[in-house]
């Protein structure tokens, strides 16, 4: 993404400065106004770049004021810090007054800083180095990013004041009022058609890796219109009676089956097209635990739609290597905190196909698939190499290849060692302080095991905000809503799954049995990429997938790998989540305040 490092910061642009300075004293830049930066295209171009800025570090599951807490607020994974914003929505104690406000505040910077861009850039003169061609990519890029913007906004906000023009500090702002949900969307999905028309498809040189293209922009029209369809967005009778100061209602009122159709064309045709310009699930390596390992470590490679480098400066020793220092054990020298929960793991079938947990008793002791090969009891005298060691519990025996590529468990060899997370072992509750291990699991997938923290040794991280196996699994989903399990949807279920070394599904499942299974995929597949918080939001699920008591093995328990105590299944917190409130972000109560017609979700 070199084309992002050159950004300039908007205020650069804008030097009206009052400060009384003798004219020698000034640069010859310093007083440039916005219309004369768009006269040189080299102004205008680190204009484009700072409106990429506000693209979302969501590799970062806790600090840097929380640009992704829903990981930690998914049922996927615990951490132990208490302060976290994530934990605060874990335990229900979150409100207009202190949620995190950075997804408003940056979105609509951005959103405002497309607008500028696109009102001026066709003051920027044309020349042998900036034809219409080169004008008519950057405007597809501002457009495509305004949009992103709004979508990113809506999917925790829902209906959200629609800002497609330059709003200055002199404007009305009580005019600024959220629009209606299939007027948010409209607005979004034509916003891509005009981007579509005026990117390429694909990035043909280095320099230009991390600019948005037209495959993007498919790639957002497909998840937003999937959105569109699902039970929280489509006839939610939920928000009924949801409308503005002027009576006007801001949820669709009726369901519309037709909604899951046009999905699925979305979704096909972005996979179409990206297929016809090269894009391709990656299939590098032959052992399926290695390939999926590597689609999230190989930078750009070629099943990547769109990504951002996470790389930024070393400030108070957190950066870079967040991701590893969280994941990374203590013996290792991390700090143990990504943690794996005991549901997700659950999740994952065993590599003969079968699922191993079928739900849960009262108490939460599990059900389990008796036919599939699967027991908690005793440990295994086989080894797997890439995958589990002799001595370990047979929960970790022959699980799907995915598992061993995602998450780290006791007694699996992780870089140099064998990972001890009883309460005595190395890495266990016994030997760490205030950062200890919650579950017992520690997070593998995207952890780079070539980093040394204490050498400050850390590779080049991106994060993937699309990618094509996704869209695979979202053509599948609509297809099934929309017409049944008919062949393309087990066409494009087995392919992700013939990719990572699993048998194909069984036929003859009716719709609801592929649509369990479906979203059993999506949830191991796309796992700790941002995708099951909502998803189980659009699905109206997470009351049952987010409240309640989250386990993890006895961590406070063992003496050494074999100690059944250890392999008790463990409350590790009880969380709170009330429909149909959680549902939706509260917007920030500062931000009502500036803006009064604006209001409110329900139940904030």
């Amino acid at each position: 993404m070199k084309y992002l490092i050159c950004g300039l910061l908007l205020v650069q642009l804008l030097m009206f400065s009052s400060c009384k300075k003798d004219f020698l004293d000034k640069s010859p830049e310093e007083d440039i106004t916005i219309e004369e930066a768009f006269l040189q295209r080299r102004y205008a171009e680190a204009f484009l770049s700072d409106v990429y800025a506000d693209l979302p570090l969501e590799n970062w599951f806790t600090d840097m004021v929380d640009p992704n807490p829903f990981v930690v607020a998914s049922d996927e994974m615990n951490v132990p810090w208490p302060e976290k914003f994530a934990k605060l929505m874990n335990k229900g104690s979150w409100n207009a007054y202190n949620v995190a406000s950075q997804q408003w505040r940056n979105m609509y910077e951005g959103v405002r800083k497309a607008n500028i861009f696109l009102k001026h850039i066709d003051k920027t003169p044309l020349g042998k180095d900036f034809t219409q061609q080169d004008k008519d990519r950057w405007i597809g890029e501002a457009v495509y990013l305004r949009a992103f913007y709004h979508f990113w906004l809506m999917r925790i906000y829902g209906p959200i004041p629609i800002m497609d023009y330059d709003a200055g500090v002199a404007d009305d702002f009580t005019k600024i009022k959220r629009q209606p949900l299939d007027k948010c969307i409209e607005f979004v999905s034509k916003e891509c058609d005009r981007a579509i028309a005026l990117l390429p498809m694909k990035v043909t040189s280095d320099r230009n890796i991390g600019r948005v293209t037209a495959a993007a922009a498919l790639a957002l029209k497909a998840r937003m219109l999937l959105y569109a369809a699902s039970p929280l967005w489509n006839g939610n009778s939920d928000y009924a009676g949801f409308s503005d100061k002027e009576g006007v209602n801001l949820f669709p009122a009726q369901y519309q089956q037709d909604k899951w159709k046009q999905a699925a064309i979305a979704a096909k045709e972005c996979i179409d097209k990206c297929e016809a310009a090269g894009y391709q699930l990656f299939k590098k390596y032959a052992d399926p635990v290695q390939n999926y390992q590597q689609i999230f470590l190989e930078n750009n490679n070629v099943e990547v739609i769109l990504a951002r480098n996470c790389t930024t400066p070393d400030i108070g020793g957190y950066y870079p290597g967040m991701a590893e220092k969280c994941a990374f054990p203590g013996s290792l020298g991390g700090w143990n905190g990504y943690n794996p929960t005991q549901q997700q793991v659950d999740a994952y079938e065993m590599d003969n196909g079968k699922v191993s947990v079928l739900g849960y008793n009262n108490d939460g002791s599990p059900i389990i698939n008796q036919g599939s090969g699967y027991t908690e009891a005793g440990y295994t005298n086989t080894a797997m190499a890439g995958r589990w060691m002799e001595g370990v519990s047979n929960m970790y025996v022959h699980r799907d290849p995915r598992f061993y590529a995602s998450i780290n468990f006791n007694g699996a060899y992780f870089i140099d060692r064998r990972l001890e997370f009883w309460s005595s072992g190395a890495d266990g509750r016994g030997n760490a302080g205030r950062d200890y291990n919650t579950t017992g699991y520690l997070l593998k997938k995207s952890i780079d095991p070539t980093a040394n923290i204490a050498q400050g040794r850390f590779s080049l991280k991106t994060w993937i905000f699309f990618r094509l196996g996704e869209f695979y699994l979202d053509y599948a989903e609509a297809l099934n809503e929309s017409d049944g399990p008919v062949p393309d949807v087990y066409k494009y279920m087995n392919l992700i799954r013939e990719r990572a070394g699993m048998p194909a599904l069984p036929s003859g499942l009716n719709a609801d049995q592929m649509r369990e299974r479906i979203r059993n995929e999506r949830r191991v597949e796309l796992s700790y990429e941002t995708h099951r918080y909502f998803d189980c939001h659009r699905w109206k699920i997470a009351t049952q997938t987010d409240n309640g008591a989250i386990y993890g093995m006895n961590i406070s328990a063992g003496n050494n790998l074999q100690d059944d105590a250890y392999y008790k299944r463990t409350v590790v917190e009880k969380r709170v989540f009330q429909g149909p409130k959680h549902y939706l972000f509260p917007i920030p109560q500062s931000e009502i305040d500036k803006t009064p017609n604006i209001i409110q979700n329900p139940g904030w």
